[in-house]
C-alpha cells in the first residue's frame, strides 16, 4: 500500500475515495486498504485463476525476473527498495498478503476479472482509477490506439485516472505519451504529468494524471 501511495501521490482524501486498481495483479494494495476499512476494487484477467495457480506462476517467474533485474542494475534506482534482495523480499511479502486475502476478496467482489480496454463497470463507478506498470511500460507491445482506448475507458468508469510510470521497459519516456496527451486534450480531458516520491526504474518517477 505504501508503494501505491507514493507512486500515485495518494493523500488521505484520495484514500477515502472509492478506488479502482486496474491491472493490479497479485498486489497487496487491496488487502491492506480493506484492513483499514477503505474501499477498493482490483481488476485483472489473472483473477480467473485459483490462489494456488497464481502462486505457482509467481514462483516460476520470480527468479527469471530477478535475474533480469540483476543483469541490468543501472536501469534501477535503489531508494524505496534498497537492493535486488530487498526488492525480492518485498515482492514475496506482497504475494503472501495477496494470497491470504484473495479468496475472501473474490467472494466480496473486491477482485474482479477484467482487462483494458473494456472494463466491466458502470459509468462513474469510482472516484479514482489507478493503473501501474502496464500502460506506457509495455509500449513496445501495446499500441497507441490501445493506450488511448484504455485511458478513455478508465475515465469512463472513474472521475480521475492516474497512470504510473510514463516510461517503457527501456527506461525511456514512452513514445505514446505525447500523442496520447494531445488526443486526450482534444477530447476535452485535462492531463498533467506529476512528479512522485517513488522510483524503481531509471526516469520512472512521474505519473500521468487525467481528469474529466
Amino acid at each position: 500500500m505504501r508503494e501505491h501511495e507514493l507512486m500515485f501521490s495518494l493523500g488521505a482524501s484520495d484514500l477515502r475515495n472509492k478506488i479502482l486498481g486496474c491491472g493490479d495483479g497479485p498486489a497487496s494494495f487491496n488487502a491492506e486498504k480493506t484492513q483499514r476499512g477503505l474501499s477498493v476494487v482490483s481488476c485483472d484477467p489473472i483473477y480467473v485463476f485459483s490462489p494456488a495457480q497464481i502462486l505457482d506462476q509467481f514462483k516460476a517467474s520470480i527468479q527469471p525476473v530477478m535475474s533480469q533485474v540483476r543483469a541490468h542494475l543501472p536501469n534501477y534506482v535503489w531508494s524505496y527498495h534498497r537492493n535486488p534482495d530487498d526488492l525480492l523480499h518485498n515482492r514475496q511479502t506482497v504475494m503472501s498478503a495477496f494470497i491470504s486475502d484473495y479468496s475472501a476478496g473474490l467472494a466480496a467482489g473486491r477482485y474482479v476479472v477484467g482487462e483494458l480496454p473494456k472494463l466491466p463497470f458502470a459509468n462513474d463507478a469510482f472516484e479514482l482509477a489507478v493503473c501501474s506498470h502496464l500502460l506506457f511500460l509495455c509500449s513496445n507491445m501495446l499500441s497507441l490506439e490501445f493506450h488511448l482506448q484504455s485511458v478513455l475507458e478508465l475515465c469512463r468508469v472513474a472521475k480521475e485516472a492516474r497512470i504510473f510510470p510514463i516510461t517503457g521497459l527501456d527506461c525511456e519516456i514512452s513514445p505514446h505519451l505525447s500523442p496520447l496527451m494531445r488526443d486526450l486534450q482534444r477530447r476535452g480531458l485535462r492531463v498533467e504529468i506529476v512528479q512522485v516520491d517513488y522510483q524503481l526504474q531509471r526516469n520512472g518517477d512521474k505519473m500521468l494524471q487525467v481528469f474529466k
